[in-house]
């Protein structure tokens, strides 16, 4: 059986996914990055071992999906915002060690690309744009069967293309980038700026919040969701004008409220992409759900090691 190790910011998920992407055990805990690496693979560990215990399973391979940046073919952590102190630890390394098992990294939002492009809403599509919204903007690249990377095998940072130079300050340390105009945090900085003093609903609202408020029909939670299906738009857009693919796939937190945005967003790419055939990009929401990062976890081992015959 293959098992699935997802990182990320906040929490780590890790579990045992049959051959055809159904999670049959799942455990997680607190990243709790401060207390350090050799705390998580502790408890990564002891996660997959109980995980592989509760069905009665061998654990053969090991995939891994992990907020980026991670150098995927030598298994290590590069300089990632949420745990800065693991940067050169080696996960690959240390997980195939305990276990006796071939185990491969990708990028999480790579990861839940391949899910989607192998059990999910883009099987048998071969150009798909995975597109994860929330914290922050990811997205993943499948063509032809495989997992897109770039040169020294990086993986593109699709959330930071600019939209606007003199747009808001972006955690990459530049100005205007996508994510800095449509992420989950996008939302709560512009509701911020633009209520008064005594808004009713109070300060620092979450994404979801304020989807909930647009939904009830609040006039300022509504102008910020026109705003976000602005920029959602802007940004999907330039993805189809610049690739042409078969399909892109959202899928994220955001995307929970997905009705609130996707006809916005339609009309965006209708109105911007008149050079290329947009109306055949199919644009479908993710379909793993909940766990479709672990999911996509255990198919990074699939792509590596079983899909092609040979470990790329």
């Amino acid at each position: 059986m293959i098992a699935g190790v997802d990182i990320g910011g906040t929490k780590i998920a890790a579990g045992i996914v049959d051959d055809g992407g159904k999670v049959l055990s799942r455990a997680e805990c607190p990243t709790d990055a401060p207390r350090g690496y050799a705390h998580a693979l502790g408890n990564i560990g002891r996660m997959l071992n109980a995980t592989a215990h509760e069905i009665g399973a061998e654990i053969t391979g090991i995939g891994i999906g992990s907020t980026g940046p991670v150098l995927p073919l030598t298994g290590e952590f590069g300089e990632v915002n949420f745990f800065p102190n693991w940067k050169g630890e080696n996960l690959v390394r240390d997980l195939s060690q305990s276990f006796q098992v071939d185990v491969a990294l990708e990028n999480d939002a790579d990861a839940a690309a391949l899910g989607e492009a192998s059990w999910g809403a883009g099987k048998n599509k071969k150009r798909l744009i995975y597109v994860t919204i929330g914290t922050g903007i990811g997205t993943g690249f499948i063509i032809d069967g495989h997992l897109y990377r770039g040169v020294d095998y990086s993986h593109p940072e699709i959330g930071h293309h600019l939209v606007d130079p003199s747009g808001p300050a972006c955690v990459c340390g530049f100005r205007g980038c996508w994510e800095s105009f449509a992420a989950g945090p996008a939302m709560t900085a512009w509701m911020n700026e633009h209520a008064p003093s005594d808004y009713p609903h109070g300060r620092d609202l979450s994404a979801k919040r304020i989807c909930e408020l647009a939904v009830a029909g609040e006039d300022l939670a509504r102008r910020a969701v026109d705003r976000e299906t602005y920029y959602l738009g802007l940004g999907i857009a330039n993805l189809v004008t610049m690739f042409c693919p078969d399909t892109i796939v959202l899928g994220g937190s955001l995307m929970k409220s997905a009705p609130l945005f996707l006809s916005g967003i339609k009309e965006t790419i209708r109105r911007s992409c008149s050079l290329v055939p947009f109306d055949k990009t199919e644009l479908t929401l993710a379909s793993l759900g909940e766990n479709a990062n672990l999911i996509g976890a255990a198919r990074v081992w699939y792509h590596r090691f079983q899909d092609d015959g040979s470990s790329r």
